[in-house]
């Protein structure tokens, strides 16, 4: 059907979001994400929630067509689960390769040269991304985990500096990023002070660290994002982290009521 003016629409989205949640060691990303709605928690080898939360899952992914395979079943059998929860996209990473591999026929993603082996990963990493709006559109929430990484950012407008960002293959990053409705940083409030030792000597030492806060927006030392209004930063309470977030982006459904 060709485009006409006549059947002009809103173009204004009802779907929950799609979101990348990284963020330092043991500050409560999986604690957060399992806050969501009715959670289906899919985690890759060696990762588990924390002893206090206890999400549902159908066990460890231990290939890439495992999870297309619980995603297809996600979006067409009846189920009552209203969130996605994948713990995580770095232990993800590796099986994403040996798919690529295994198209290409070869034994690792090395193998290819010339860093082709990493372009050609955007064929699963895009499949991947594919299913995932899928579920978005039919009203299941997807938070996507990752670890974080500090990185050497070259800008063109300022001198180089080191900031935060999910540990990925930089290709893969961008793809998710580019993806993903909110992509959310977790670090702790930390304040430096300088204090004066002696005689026109200072030292500088940090305050705070107990203050855990979910960056919403771009900084200097981090990469955030957010396709919604929200504010640049929400504050972390244990138990509250979704009520805190939910305000800004529609409510996940699940698809027994979206469809």
């Amino acid at each position: 059907m060709a485009l006409s003016l006549s059947s002009l629409k809103s173009s204004r989205r009802a779907d929950p979001p799609v979101i990348l949640l990284y963020g330092v060691d043991g500050i409560g990303k999986t604690s957060l994400a399992a806050e969501f709605p009715d959670p289906i928690y899919l985690p890759t080898e060696g990762e588990r929630p924390p002893s206090d939360v206890d999400p549902p899952t159908p066990g460890t992914i231990e290939s890439f067509d495992d999870l297309l395979d619980v995603f297809g079943e996600l979006l067409t059998t009846d189920h009552d689960r209203k969130t996605v929860i994948l713990d995580s996209l770095d232990g993800l990473e590796p099986l994403v390769w040996k798919a690529t591999c295994r198209r290409l026929g070869i034994a690792s993603i090395e193998e290819a040269g010339f860093g082709k082996g990493y372009v050609e990963a955007d064929t699963e990493w895009n499949e991947l991304l594919s299913a995932v709006a899928a579920l978005a559109r039919a009203g299941i929430c997807v938070v996507m985990l990752a670890h974080p990484e500090i990185v050497r950012f070259d800008s063109p407008t300022t001198d180089p500096y080191s900031r935060y960002q999910p540990k990925l293959h930089k290709r893969a990053n961008a793809l998710v990023r580019e993806k993903s409705d909110i992509v959310a940083f977790m670090n702790y409030r930390i304040s430096i002070k300088e204090k004066e030792v002696a005689r026109q000597t200072k030292v500088a030492h940090a305050e705070g660290g107990k203050e855990r806060q979910v960056h919403l927006v771009e900084g200097a030392g981090f990469n955030a994002k957010n396709r919604y209004s929200t504010p640049d930063h929400v504050t972390y309470k244990k138990g509250g982290g979704y009520e805190a977030l939910a305000k800004f982006f529609p409510a996940p459904t699940g698809l027994r009521e979206a469809a």
